[in-house]
């Protein structure tokens, strides 16, 4: 039956920035599909563990700041999820962060802060989770991108910049992995309601012209964006190679 390849039975998944927001969405969906999960994120994750555990799927939490954690650190973390978990089949780099200043007085550290989570992690855990998947012949890594791997944005540029190379590095590993049976594809979200769009929601003008925009006529959710992550983790999604697929409420076509 074809509902049969969307299961994620006997799966590990190792979701980042897994706490709250569209991170725990996915954790949480990949786990109703029957995927157990490693949260990793620079806090305990607490919720979204305890919640895992209630649908009855193995947790393996890893507490880990990716601003300041090196390669090898982050080798070590995939590692740990086969050592807690048996295996590694899924990897979703959702952890990100965005900074907004004007060009000219964008500071440095929040340039580089942002492209060490958006960007140098991204990499980093998807070389390491493809070593493990060559070895098995398998396995799924589905990255984050954004409206602005398509635009430029405005007071963004560490963001801007870094969702345009996270599309880059999507294509490119896709590449080179898929004859080895991995995929590596993205989602773009739209304008989401999350705490990285708080400063912009607040502001009623800004909102409102958003919104005006979307043919959907309102912000995505953490929801929203559950049915493409089982779908990209799923044998359902086996042909799909270095796709970008927006989930925007029609944003783009607008």
């Amino acid at each position: 039956m074809i509902l049969d390849s969307f299961r994620l039975d006997g799966k590990v998944a190792l979701v980042t920035g897994s706490g709250r927001g569209l991170g725990q969405g996915a954790a949480l969906a990949l786990a109703e599909a029957g995927a157990d999960i490693a949260l990793l994120d620079r806090s305990e994750a607490t919720e979204t563990a305890a919640l895992i555990e209630q649908l009855g799927r193995r947790v393996h939490r890893i507490e880990l700041d990716l601003i300041t954690a090196d390669p090898g650190r982050l080798d070590a973390a995939v590692q740990s999820v086969v050592d807690h978990l048996g295996r590694i089949d899924i990897l979703v780099n959702n952890a990100g962060i965005i900074r907004r200043a004007p060009l000219l007085e964008h500071p440095a550290a929040d340039w580089d802060d942002v492209l060490a989570i958006n960007l140098d992690a991204v990499f980093h855990l998807s070389q390491s989770a493809a070593r493990r998947y060559v070895e098995q012949g398998s396995g799924k890594i589905i990255n984050i991108c954004s409206m602005l791997s398509f635009q430029g944005g405005i007071l963004v540029p560490g963001y801007a910049a870094s969702k345009h190379a996270v599309a880059g590095i999507t294509k490119s590993f896709a590449n080179e992995l898929a004859a080895r049976g991995i995929n590596v594809n993205a989602v773009a979200p739209g304008y989401m309601a999350t705490d990285n769009t708080a400063p912009i929601r607040s502001d009623e003008s800004r909102s409102t012209s958003i919104v005006d925009r979307i043919p959907a006529g309102r912000w995505g959710t953490a929801a929203d964006l559950q049915g493409p992550f089982v779908f990209l983790a799923s044998a359902a999604s086996d042909y799909l190679n270095g796709a970008i697929i927006p989930v925007d409420g029609g944003w783009l076509v607008r």
